[in-house]
Formats: C-alpha cells, sequence, structure tokens
C-alpha cells in the first residue's frame, strides 16, 4: 500500500514541478488524453439527458481518479521501471492481464464513438447552418440528432489509420490531439462568457471572474501544448486551417451569390406564358417542363427561372411545373399541395418533407401525376397527333439551373478569393441531381448569370 499517493491530489506539487522544472510545462497536454470518454457522454446528451449525464460523469470521473492514483501507487512502489512498462497492465495480476487487454481493448472502441457522434454531430449542424457543402446525411432513427454520414465515416477511417501509422504511441499525438481540444475549450469559454454578460444573466463581476479563472486554467494547458508543436500539432493546425477555409468560402462565397438573387411576381407573366404556349413559330422544347424553385411565396418564382424560360432561346412547354421542396423537423411528414396558377399551363407542387424521407423527388412527382391524373385535373397526353393517337404520354424534362459569375463580373479581390474558394468548396458538395434523385438522362443542367443587370462604371464612347 502506498497511501502517501493521496497528497498527489494537491496542487502544490504541480506547481513545485513547473517551479523547479521548467520543461515539465509539456506535461499537462497530456491530460487531454483522457477527455476522449467525456467527450462521449456529451456526444450522446440528447438521448440520456442532463441527470444521467451528470451521475455518470461522476462515476467515470471517480473511476479515472482511483485508475491514476493506482497507477501512481504501483510507480512508487518499484525501485526501478523498465523501460517501455506499462503501470496500468503491469499492476494488474497475472490471471487477469488478458481479460484486462480485452477490457481496454472494449473500452478504446466506446472511445472512438466519441469521435465518430462528435464528427457526426458537428458536421451535421454546420450542414444544416450551411457552413459545409451539402453531403448525404442518413437518420436512422427517429431523432434527428441522431445521424449517420457515409463520407465522414470513411474520411474518419483512413485518416485516423494515417495517424496510427505515424505517431504509433499515444504520447506522441499528445500535442496533435490537446491541440484539437483545448481550442474548443477556450472558443467555449469566451463564448459563453460573452453570452451571460451581455444576457446579463448573472452580476457582471461574476462573469469576468468566471472567464479569468477559465482562461488562465485553459491558457496554461494552451502554452504547454504549444511547446511540443513541432512534434505533431502542427498537423492539427493544417487540418483546422484546410477546414476553415472550405467553410469560409462555402459560407460566405452562398452570401455573396445569394446577394444577387431576385424574385419575380408571376402573375405579371401569366399572359406571356399563354402567349408563348400558343407560339406556333417557338419549336416545341418540351410538353412538359419541370423547374425545381426555392420560392416560399406561390406567387412568386425566382428570376432565373423567368430568364430561363423568356429570354435568350424561350422554351415552349405544352405545360410548366414548378416544384418547390420543404424539408420539415417531424421526421415522417409526406405530403404534397398543388396550385394550378394557370390550369393546365403553369402549376406549383409544394413538397413537405420529413428530414427522416429521402429525397425521391422524381419518383414522388410521378405519384403526384398520377393522382392528378385520376381526379381529371390534368392529362398526360403526348402533343404529337401521332403519338396521342396510340396513347403515348407526353415528354418530361427537367431543368436545373445554376447561377455563374462572368468573368468581367466586379468583385474585390478578396470576393474572388472567396469565390475562389467557393469553387474548390463545391466539388465536396452533392449535386441537385444526385440529393434529389432526378433522372439524369431526362435533366438538363443550364447556367445563366448571376445577374442580368449589371451596373457599368463607365461607359464607351463612340468616336
Amino acid at each position: 500500500l502506498q497511501p502517501r499517493i493521496i497528497t498527489a491530489l494537491s496542487p502544490v506539487y504541480c506547481v513545485e514541478l513547473l517551479k523547479h522544472y521548467p520543461g515539465a510545462l509539456a506535461v499537462p497536454g497530456l491530460i487531454f488524453l483522457s477527455t476522449t470518454g467525456a467527450e462521449l457522454l456529451y456526444s450522446n446528451l440528447g438521448q440520456i439527458g442532463v441527470k444521467k449525464l451528470r451521475i455518470s460523469w461522476l462515476v467515470v470521473k471517480l473511476i479515472l481518479v482511483i485508475n491514476y492514483l493506482g497507477q501512481g501507487a504501483w510507480l512508487l512502489s518499484q525501485e526501478t521501471v523498465q523501460p517501455g512498462i506499462n503501470p496500468f497492465f503491469a499492476l494488474m495480476p497475472e490471471w487477469f492481464l488478458i481479460p484486462g487487454i480485452l477490457i481496454a481493448l472494449a473500452a478504446s472502441v466506446v472511445a472512438s464513438q466519441a469521435l465518430i457522434s462528435g464528427s457526426y454531430t458537428l458536421l451535421g449542424e454546420a450542414i444544416s447552418l450551411n457552413f459545409w457543402p451539402r453531403i448525404r446525411v442518413y437518420y436512422p432513427t427517429q431523432h434527428k440528432g441522431q445521424i449517420y454520414i457515409p463520407m465522414l465515416n470513411w474520411f474518419l477511417w483512413v485518416a485516423c489509420s494515417l495517424f496510427v501509422i505515424t505517431y504509433r504511441e499515444p504520447s506522441n499525438m499528445a500535442a496533435a490531439y490537446g491541440l484539437s481540444v483545448i481550442i474548443p475549450m477556450i472558443i467555449s469559454t469566451l463564448m459563453l462568457s460573452y453570452y451571460m454578460y451581455y444576457n446579463e444573466i448573472i452580476n457582471h463581476r461574476l462573469v469576468l471572474l468566471f472567464l479569468m479563472i477559465f482562461i488562465v486554467a485553459e491558457g496554461t494547458f494552451l502554452i504547454s501544448i504549444l511547446s511540443r508543436i513541432w512534434k505533431g500539432g502542427w498537423i492539427t493546425i493544417i487540418l483546422s486551417a484546410l477546414f476553415f477555409a472550405l467553410m469560409y468560402g462555402w459560407f460566405f462565397g452562398r452570401k455573396i451569390r445569394n446577394r444577387y438573387i431576385t424574385f419575380a411576381d408571376l402573375y405579371k407573366y401569366i399572359d406571356l406564358f399563354k402567349d408563348l404556349v400558343h407560339d406556333e413559330s417557338i419549336p416545341r422544347f418540351a410538353t412538359n417542363l419541370v423547374y425545381i424553385i426555392h420560392a416560399n411565396r406561390v406567387d412568386q418564382v425566382e428570376s432565373k427561372v423567368i430568364y430561363s424560360i423568356f429570354h435568350r432561346q424561350p422554351k415552349r412547354a405544352d405545360t410548366y411545373w414548378l416544384l418547390h421542396i420543404d424539408r420539415v423537423e417531424e421526421p415522417d411528414t409526406f405530403e404534397y399541395h398543388v396550385t394550378h396558377i394557370i390550369p393546365g399551363i403553369l402549376i406549383r407542387v409544394d413538397f413537405r418533407i420529413g428530414f427522416k424521407i429521402e429525397q425521391k423527388i422524381n419518383l414522388y412527382f410521378r405519384e403526384v401525376l398520377e393522382d392528378l391524373v385520376a381526379s381529371g385535373e390534368i392529362k398526360l397526353n403526348s402533343s404529337y397527333e401521332s403519338l396521342r393517337k396510340h396513347d403515348f404520354q407526353g415528354d418530361f424534362k427537367f431543368i436545373l439551373i445554376e447561377r455563374i459569375i462572368p468573368r468581367d463580373f466586379n468583385l474585390s479581390n478578396w470576393e474572388k478569393i472567396t469565390m475562389l474558394l467557393n469553387n474548390i468548396a463545391k466539388y465536396f458538395s452533392l449535386n441537385d441531381i444526385k440529393a434529389l434523385k432526378l433522372d439524369s438522362t431526362n435533366t438538363i443542367l443550364e447556367q445563366v448569370p448571376i445577374t442580368a443587370d449589371q451596373p457599368v462604371q463607365q461607359r464607351i464612347k463612340r468616336i
């Protein structure tokens, strides 16, 4: 027995260690290797509840302290310790060594779930907030917070394998892992302090005291980790910079594009739609022309749709369909609503789809058409007499519109860099054809300028 190990709980020894051995400042960085279990608890907060989390945290904390004190007691009881000996396994009786290894292996699997669950949650929220390109996300349960992202799963497998091969020992990756943990902690402390200060949750002096205590503690850990930055921490910085660049480009690139989004009043174009449908001088582009739109109001549509139909080469069709998809918070919502803006000519379909329902818009639209035909609201006969005589149905074409920025468009240098990052992020994004499960053989991707009326700073003069 080594009862004196209890004195290790006193912070005096930590201060004395740093006082006499300044190089030991790197030691606190190793503490963050023990936080993975806590990450797992918090990643399951939505499933297990706050009360159970607090009880579990106390149990985990107690077990960890006992475990580390036990290893310290074993080291104190040894006159010499051979290099490479792991105190955790060395203090086990010989008969328990194999079960102990299996338990430790199982614990490492549980710890890996913290990384996986946390990564899923972070990326899922980033996608919801438009900070990350759209990728395939699955919802295996009725809870929106429980998700599965195949692309991220493969990335984690490759990245973790490379880290294991590169670092080999847990102590070698202390700087990389510690840096990835302490920086979010500092950011969380600053954000929480800001929130409490400006919302007057508690007295301002208490907020400042809280901020000072945590910043000093976390700053000490940060300094200790930065002292080992060239021993693996630089990888964390590079990866963080790459992810930040993609997120910045995707978010602010979208804001630049959205700056030029305009909506048109559909009812101003009713006569134009009617005239275009009956204009025999224009070749028929398709019997049914389908556009995916984002305008929430029934009387509006994006100006790019009007530009696509009427400008350049007009697209004549018998019927124009406007499909609007609304993703709702309820998991199993699965319904649609039809609005006949111009009966038989211009029809809008609003889909309300729960987050758990897969977006198979091509299939769902076909079911809508079957319902409308059955109710007698529309007819799907071919517009070509020879085919209509043999009961052929009319053809359909889907149009997806991408707004592009012309090369001569006026953007600042920083905005050009932002749009470059945005275009790079697009390579990781799921395109609309795959996301909406459209028939790629029957879908046209059309490019239109981001705005048709860019202001001219200087007009050329005729001489």
